[in-house]
């Protein structure tokens, strides 16, 4: 998960020098504070169990096959969203974050479908679900006023 989120950092990082939305800004700095959160969580609970703690901020997208990857990382969108700017950057950012927050959601799904859980993990784990879950329906609301709105 903290590649994942690391994935996230990047993507939000993206959004001030390219969207064309009054919203955005604020959401991806949201974003970017739980995410930042929760990896300082989950790295302390690494370390408190003295167990190798993964560098969220490597290149992970590419690093494995396709078949390899977590549930909802990016590989090739990564530099179509880089490119982009303004609407198009927004209707990008907003799907393809909402195709990323799914993916955090299945890896949560699996952990509860393997059983028993410490109580922390449970907890953190129904953390990011609920993050997750309220962000994707802000940015599919988000999504639709974008369809909404008038080509420029």
């Amino acid at each position: 998960m903290i590649p994942h989120h690391g994935q996230a950092l990047v993507m939000t990082a993206l959004v001030a020098g390219r969207t064309s939305s009054d919203d955005m800004p604020l959401m991806a700095e949201r974003m970017d504070v739980s995410q930042r959160d929760e990896i300082e969580l989950l790295e302390q609970w690494l370390e408190d169990r003295d167990e190798e703690v993964p560098d969220a901020s490597a290149d992970h997208s590419h690093s494995a096959g396709a078949g390899d990857l977590m549930p909802g990382m990016l590989t090739d969108e990564m530099a179509q969203l880089a490119a982009a700017t303004g609407p198009d950057f927004d209707r990008l950012f907003l799907q393809y974050m909402i195709r990323h927050h799914q993916g955090a959601r299945t890896m949560v799904a699996d952990l509860f479908s393997g059983g028993g859980q410490e109580p922390y993990v449970f907890q953190l784990a129904q953390h990011i679900d609920s993050d997750q879950s309220i962000e994707i329906a802000r940015m599919n609301d988000l999504l639709a006023q974008l369809a909404a709105s008038p080509a420029p």
